[in-house]
């Protein structure tokens, strides 16, 4: 009732603080930075776990991230200088993204395929080589992408297939090449496009099973894509359905009557 209306927080980030040891070590930058790699994981995991909305998700990850750089008493850059903070925000911020790339491991071969061409061009259309190219190295191809129902290929030119365009009767059960972004955006059709409701789309998420999560991963991947290029309405869909998932995932369990079979991860790859 406070925020309708008005510009008040949809969410806070709190940062606890703590008295740093006069023991504390001092490390090398390089240190530093492996140890965001090892560490970032599992704190980014479990604050999507918490549902962080995607759009406070780069501010909240400040929080582990700075919890490593303040463990020490100094850190030491190239040139024997200690590092200062601006700096050491700004390696936090380029690990998180290092980090979530890392991540798409838990992604079929076409999601991953898909991720790296919305990086490049969106929903708009590339050129088929590259496409193609670009297939090869992520162990799939056009022609099975447009398969799966991923991308439309025509004249010489490749687009993924925005989430509109996707058919509203596309049951997981019965898709013979399923992947992780047409969970993902069949999700986002059914909630941010055709505000289909909570119970339709959780309907949806029962179907899918065990690989909701994984679609809820993805779309916090493609809300920090979203972020960085600037492109303000397909970052809207991917954090709203973030925000709405806690409801939506709890209609699903509460629904009478047996999930459908996910597929396994075998043939998803």
């Amino acid at each position: 009732m406070r925020s309708m209306g008005s510009n008040a927080l949809a969410s806070y980030i709190v940062l606890a603080c703590r008295p740093r040891p006069d023991a504390a070590t001092q490390i090398a930058s390089n240190a530093f930075r492996n140890e965001l790699k090892r560490t970032l994981p599992s704190a980014l995991r479990h604050l999507q776990q918490g549902n962080i909305a995607p759009v406070d998700f780069a501010q909240a990850a400040i929080g582990p991230g700075m919890a490593v750089y303040s463990r020490y008493s100094r850190i030491i850059d190239s040139s024997g200088r200690p590092m200062t903070v601006r700096t050491a925000l700004g390696i936090i911020n380029q690990a998180l993204t290092e980090v979530l790339s890392e991540l798409e491991d838990d992604f079929d071969a076409d999601t991953r395929w898909a991720i790296s061409w919305f990086e490049q061009s969106g929903f708009s259309e590339g050129d088929y080589g590259d496409a193609e190219l670009l297939s090869k190295a992520k162990v799939t191809s056009v022609a099975g992408l447009k398969q799966a129902g991923v991308v439309d290929s025509k004249g010489g030119k490749v687009r993924l297939l925005a989430p509109a365009e996707l058919p509203a009767d596309w049951d997981p059960a019965s898709d013979k090449r399923p992947t992780v972004w047409e969970m993902t955006h069949h999700l986002l059709r059914l909630y941010h496009v055709e505000k289909a409701g909570d119970e339709a789309t959780a309907a949806l998420l029962r179907k899918i099973g065990s690989q909701g999560e994984v679609a809820r991963e993805l779309a916090y991947r493609l809300h920090n894509i979203s972020e960085r290029k600037r492109w303000s309405q397909e970052a809207q869909g991917y954090n709203a359905l973030v925000l709405g998932w806690p409801e939506i995932a709890r209609l699903a369990r509460e629904m009478p009557g047996t999930a459908s079979p996910t597929p396994s991860q075998g043939t998803l790859i």
